[in-house]
């Protein structure tokens, strides 16, 4: 099973993502925050990182940063989503194998995802997996 760290400091937005992550068969954690994503990502070296830019204590730049500083870590591929950081983060592909804009439909995040983990789109046209 393919295992998500999700990071956003909006629960709402992490209550939604994990529960829409595991009807899809992922095994997703859900940070606040980059600081503790950080901690919880080293722990648990999940397949993918889902975060957003703007956060309290470490910036989803500055996660992905870190990350890519640390070679056990820096293997993990990274998707970003932000509504207001987007240009710069394209800017960044040494950081982020995708940049998603907000808002975004959720098979937008599940193509997103696909990608990020090299693997073809598993939906057909009909838009379910």
């Amino acid at each position: 099973m393919t295992t998500i760290v999700v990071v956003d400091d909006e629960s709402l937005i992490t209550d939604f993502l994990s529960f829409f992550l595991k009807a899809e068969g992922y095994t997703v954690h859900a940070a606040r925050d980059g600081r503790s994503a950080l901690d919880m990502i080293g722990s648990i070296l999940p397949d993918v990182v889902l975060t957003d830019f703007m956060m309290p204590a470490m910036s989803g730049l500055e996660l992905a940063q870190a990350l890519k500083k640390d070679a056990r870590l820096a293997h993990i591929p990274i998707v970003l989503a932000t509504a207001a950081q987007g240009s710069a983060a394209k800017a960044r592909p040494d950081l982020f194998a995708v940049v998603l804009d907000k808002p975004y439909p959720p098979p937008r995040l599940l193509d997103a995802l696909s990608a990020a983990l090299g693997r073809p789109n598993q939906r057909d046209d009909s838009g379910s997996r």
